[in-house]
């Protein structure tokens, strides 16, 4: 009867400790702004899975109309009953790539860490470590909820992705944020529809198609990348300045395809 009663409070204890570790698990979602962070951050909402906390770098240099979206979903997370957390980069993007004081391997050094894109990605190398920092402060039951598509499946590590288990692709994934009244607008015009992926203005990555674009439909971005330019001697898209590039946009006018990598 002892023995019987010992059992029965070691799996009544053992059940409560399961419940209150249920209880302080934390869910946290990584969301950019982008279509197919945001989708899944609205999905998850939809379909009621758990969302405790939902973590947005803000490297400072995003597109104007990524903000106004951060802060729209930041309603809908609060009637959720989700925290928006947002992390911003120790040193001010500008700082990072035109100030910073860089020691090279061979013992020289010069000032700022220029582009970031390509084989230098510094501020990705930054977000990252500054949001797997915060998702391990919540402690070790946290669970992480990844923004990639169905048709990136590729990319899937050891994380949680909801849309790739829906099957959902990045076509689908932008639709979604149309019907639930999102939208990425700057100056009348459709980001989505002009850009492959709707990052940071500056970013390095981008095709030399989207830079056309950008040229033609988003000439207020593009004299920020021609401001940036002017103190970077290191060409944007190599070999080929920003100015570069003008000259060979403006010849070339509204063109569509001339300029695919």
């Amino acid at each position: 009867m002892i023995s019987s009663m010992g059992g029965y409070r070691c799996c009544h204890i053992q059940f409560w400790n399961m419940v209150i570790m249920e209880k302080e698990k934390r869910y946290v979602a990584s969301i950019s702004g982008g279509k197919d962070s945001m989708a899944m951050v609205l999905g998850l909402m939809e379909k009621g899975w758990p969302l405790t906390h939902c973590v947005y770098f803000d490297t400072g240099m995003e597109f104007s109309c990524i903000r106004k979206n951060i802060e729209k979903v930041r309603l809908e997370l609060e009637q959720y009953g989700c925290e928006l957390v947002i992390l911003q980069p120790e040193r001010h993007f500008l700082e990072e790539m035109l100030l910073r004081r860089i020691k090279c391997r061979d013992g020289s050094s010069h000032y700022g860490s220029y582009w970031c894109g390509g084989p230098c990605r510094w501020m990705t190398r930054l977000k990252i470590n500054a949001c797997e920092k915060y998702v391990k402060s919540l402690g070790a039951t946290a669970v992480e909820y990844i923004g990639i598509a169905a048709d990136e499946s590729g990319r899937v590590k050891e994380k949680c992705y909801p849309l790739v288990e829906w099957g959902w692709t990045e076509y689908q994934c932008l639709q979604y944020c149309y019907a639930k009244g999102y939208n990425w607008l700057e100056g009348g015009i459709e980001l989505y529809s002009i850009l492959d992926r709707v990052s940071c203005w500056c970013c390095r990555n981008k095709n030399l198609r989207e830079l056309n674009a950008i040229y033609h439909n988003l000439p207020q971005y593009w004299d920020k990348l021609r401001a940036l330019q002017s103190y970077i001697e290191e060409p944007y898209k190599p070999p080929y300045t920003i100015f570069d590039l003008e000259e060979r946009f403006a010849k070339k006018g509204r063109q569509r395809g001339l300029w695919e990598v």
